[in-house]
């Protein structure tokens, strides 16, 4: 089956488990070999023409990453997914293998089901935080206490507790009621616009590598006066193979 994927990291996850990738996102950078594969738009937005010269059979979508119209006007079969949370992976890579006919797929469905049901036990110091590229500002306290998960800059902006990037950090050991402050500028709860100068004395900020590159822009995280991580944001949200290599990794230590 000739597969167009607008998901990133199920671009990845298909290929990893041989299916035929003919289409993908300008965000699709793994694996290596992805940059064969032609690009017909981005997350939000399909070129149809280019989308109809690749004879693609399936066209597959998520719907926290994508958008109504791209499924809506799809002149090909669409496949939608639905990943929130670490237990979603299991269910909907079943669906996927099913539908696709893709052993691979079923391996990867039974291994994300032995995370997700994993006993999850609660990190006791932020040394031991898996994912750290760097701490520009080490909290004097090394307990773990009031974080927030920064994913942009200007606005600033954090990831709310009903998200996959929230569920990631809980199946580290991260206390799920720390994860964002409640109460959001913009009234959005899944990645609100927040101001870091309400947040809690102490707070430690976890700022990711994406999609806004504060490993590349230290400078915007100086100043804020508080205990600052870089964190590997692949790691944390790309829901496919390599969230769960790097759960698998955590769960090995």
């Amino acid at each position: 089956m000739r597969i167009v994927s607008m998901v990133p990291s199920w671009t990845e996850t298909l290929l990893e488990c041989g299916c035929e990738v003919v289409g993908r996102t300008r965000f699709c950078i793994h694996p290596e070999r992805v940059k064969n594969i032609p690009i017909v738009g981005g997350t939000k937005a399909i070129d149809w023409d280019k989308l109809a010269a690749l004879d693609a059979d399936l066209l597959l979508l998520d719907r926290e990453e994508n958008t109504r119209p791209m499924r809506e006007e799809s002149p090909i079969d669409v496949f939608t997914t639905h990943v929130t949370s670490v237990d979603d992976l299991a269910p909907e890579l079943a669906r996927m293998a099913t539908r696709l006919a893709c052993p691979g797929l079923e391996d990867v469905a039974a291994r994300w089901e032995q995370v997700a049901n994993r006993p999850q036990g609660t990190l006791k110091s932020w040394r031991d935080l898996p994912g750290v590229i760097e701490w520009l500002c080490p909290p004097t306290d090394q307990a773990v206490g009031p974080f927030t998960y920064l994913i942009w800059c200007d606005p600033w902006m954090a990831i709310g507790p009903d998200t996959f990037i929230a569920s990631t950090l809980s199946a580290v050991g991260l206390p799920g009621d720390l994860l964002c402050p409640r109460d959001s500028v913009d009234g959005n709860p899944k990645y609100p616009v927040i101001d870091p100068a309400s947040l809690p004395p102490g707070a430690v900020l976890l700022a990711s590598s994406e999609p806004y590159p504060f490993h590349r822009k230290r400078d915007s995280l100086t100043g804020l006066g508080r205990p600052v991580a870089i964190v590997d944001g692949e790691s944390f949200s790309w829901f496919g193979v390599r969230s769960l290599s790097f759960l698998e990794g955590v769960s090995a230590q």
